[in-house]
This record gives C-alpha cells, sequence and structure tokens, in this order.
C-alpha cells in the first residue's frame, strides 16, 4: 500500500528503475499528511469551485473559479482525497489521519456530516446515480461503501484496493490494487463482486463512460491494459507508465510515461500509438479539457504543467505550478487548471490567466 513517514517518500522500484512518486523535501516547518492521492483535487460543476485537500491544515481549500477567492474548510484529520457529487451537490473528503469521511454541502461550503468508516481512508469515489460513496484504505483488504442518502456504512470484503473509479452507467466500481495484479470489480446494488487480472505494479487507471473501456498504466511491464466487458488488451506505453486519461468524445487515450518524461497518445479504437510527446520531469498525472482539446501534464519533478494540444499532438505551453504539484483539476473550457501540491506554503496553485 502507499504510505511513508517523516521525511520519508514513498519509492517503487519496478525494473530497477526507481519512481519517485512524491518528491517534495518538505521541512519541519511544512507538515504533510504522508500520503498523497490523485484524486486530492475535484471540480464542482454546479458550483464552479474547485476543492483540494490541505493535509497540513486538517482543511479543504476552496477556490471559486469566477473571483479566484479562497475559502478554507476544517474537516478531519489529514485529508487526503476528495469526491465530488455534483447532483446531490455534495463534496465527500476522506480523512486518512482519523478514519472519518467529511460530507460538505456543494453551495453552504459547510461541513454537514463525519462519518466513521474505518482506519486510513485513501481513496474515494462516488455514484452520482445511487449516491454511493466508495472508500479504500490503506493497510487493509476491504473497502467501505458510504450511502450517501442515510449515512450507512457497508464493509466490503474486495482484498487490497488503492485507486477507485466508477462506471454511474453500469452501476460498477472498480478498485485496484498496486501490488495484488487484480482488479476488484463490485457490480449492481448487491455489490456482487469479481476479479480480473491487471498484472502487478499496476498504478494509475481511466474509465471511459462512453465505451465502458477501463485503461490500467502497469508501471512493470511499461505498458496499459484495457478491459472492456470480459476482453483485454495490451496497448503500448512508454516507460514507468503511472497516470492515464481520457478524452472520451474523441475516444482518446493520454499516458503519462513518468521515467522517459512523456505522453503516449493512443487511439482507443485501435489499441495502436498515435504520438509520444516529451514534456517536463517525471510526469505523474493528466487532465483533459474535451472542450477545448487540451491535455494538462503535471511534471512533478520539473514543478511544472505541459500544455498539449489534442488536435495536433505536441506541446504548446509548459507553466510555473508551484512545489511538487501531484494531482489537477480542470474546468471544461476555461484558461485555468488547479494543481495540487505536496510542498511548499500552499496546498494549490492556479495555472493560466
Amino acid at each position: 500500500m502507499l504510505t511513508w513517514s517523516g521525511t520519508a517518500r514513498l519509492l517503487f522500484v519496478t525494473l530497477g528503475v526507481q519512481l519517485l512518486l512524491a518528491v517534495a523535501q518538505s521541512s519541519a516547518a511544512e507538515p504533510t499528511s504522508g500520503l498523497i492521492n490523485p484524486q486530492g483535487i475535484g471540480f464542482d460543476s454546479a458550483n464552479r469551485k474547485v476543492w483540494v485537500v490541505d493535509p497540513a491544515r486538517d482543511a479543504v481549500d476552496v477556490i471559486d473559479t469566477a473571483s479566484q477567492a479562497v475559502r478554507e474548510v476544517a474537516v478531519g484529520k489529514a485529508p487526503v482525497s476528495v469526491a465530488v457529487d455534483a447532483v446531490a451537490g455534495r463534496i465527500y473528503v476522506a480523512n486518512s489521519g482519523d478514519g472519518t469521511v467529511s460530507a460538505i454541502d456543494g453551495v453552504s461550503q459547510r461541513v454537514v456530516a463525519t462519518v466513521a468508516v474505518g482506519a486510513h481512508p485513501y481513496s474515494i469515489a462516488v455514484n452520482r446515480r445511487t449516491g454511493e460513496v466508495f472508500v479504500s484504505h490503506t493497510f487493509s483488504d476491504r473497502t467501505t461503501v458510504l450511502d450517501g442518502a442515510t449515512g450507512g456504512v457497508t464493509q466490503l470484503p474486495t482484498g487490497s484496493a488503492d485507486l477507485i473509479a466508477i462506471d454511474e452507467a453500469a452501476n460498477t466500481a472498480y478498485l485496484l490494487g498496486y501490488e495484488g495484479g487484480t482488479l476488484t470489480i463490485v457490480e449492481g446494488a448487491g455489490h456482487a463482486m469479481r476479479k480480473r487480472e491487471t498484472g502487478k505494479h499496476a498504478w494509475g487507471m481511466a474509465l471511459n463512460e462512453a465505451t465502458h473501456t477501463l485503461y490500467v498504466a502497469r508501471m512493470g511491464t511499461g505498458n496499459v491494459i484495457a478491459l472492456r466487458g470480459e476482453t483485454s488488451s495490451i496497448l503500448p506505453a512508454g516507460q514507468t507508465p503511472c497516470a492515464v486519461a481520457v478524452n472520451a468524445p474523441r475516444n482518446v487515450v493520454y499516458v503519462a510515461n513518468y521515467a522517459d518524461s512523456s505522453v503516449s497518445v493512443l487511439n482507443g479504437e485501435t489499441g495502436r500509438s498515435v504520438a509520444t510527446i516529451p514534456v517536463g520531469e517525471h510526469p505523474q498525472a493528466l487532465a483533459v479539457d474535451e472542450e477545448r482539446n487540451l491535455v494538462y501534464v503535471v511534471n512533478t519533478g520539473g514543478n511544472s504543467v505541459t500544455v498539449l494540444d489534442g488536435e495536433r499532438n505536441r506541446a504548446v505551453a509548459t507553466m510555473v505550478a508551484g512545489k511538487a504539484p501531484y494531482a489537477l483539476a480542470v474546468q471544461p473550457g476555461s484558461s485555468r487548471v488547479y494543481v495540487a501540491n505536496e510542498g511548499g506554503e500552499r496546498a494549490f496553485a492556479v495555472v493560466g490567466r
């Protein structure tokens, strides 16, 4: 599972490549939660707000995308990830330090419930159609399902899981563990479970809900496995792929390759490579603006964000993004991207005009 303490940093060793996923060297004056998560930031499309975890202050920061005003909302201890339910008007925050989830009203920006879910919650994702919230836990073989309407909690024996993706139309949750080599699939209201092989050292996944295809980056083998129904296929990538994003309307898949500082562009229909684009040092996260056909790449080693033109498949800009950026959120159609930072005085940076 993904954890470290003090000033130590998470280090994966894959085929002799040392992958440092969190490179910030925080001082004693800059305490951190000891965890980072690619879901550390999220965009609320209903209220046009960005929510980003601030573990050093046991809070989340709320950014108004119109005025750029920032408000701090106190939550549980050491928040690590957020999930936005724009339909129900709720934001859910996994608090790794005290084993709770904070439910926040998206309009008033006030905590309306704090639910105990078990020790070390890590990733969080919500099915907006059913109102169910899925929470993974470090050091655990169980996944929590929280009923957003009633606050009821169910513990599922899913096996070890880190990342979560939700296919809302199919009412299916995908739970990915880094070490186990399998993907747990939780289906329907009855939470029926089954397993699919992904291969060990799988980290980073994205779902194309239009085609119901799940893409999982496999760092150990340097490729991506695409899962659709009972079928699977292997797609090419670069060295140490660690993040995936999808432009669903265009059926294009983007893969961040940490070790060779590039992004692979794949045709989602054929599975073939379209382009390999050099970006900044050690890319770790991706986000797609489908309206503008742009892709944003967080370069953790370079403290920057690279902007890719999805039409021409080339980099068009690189912008400073704060210290040790690790996740990002895009307001579709805008010229700004919001970046979660692991180091520095602020938990986020706003990039662009």
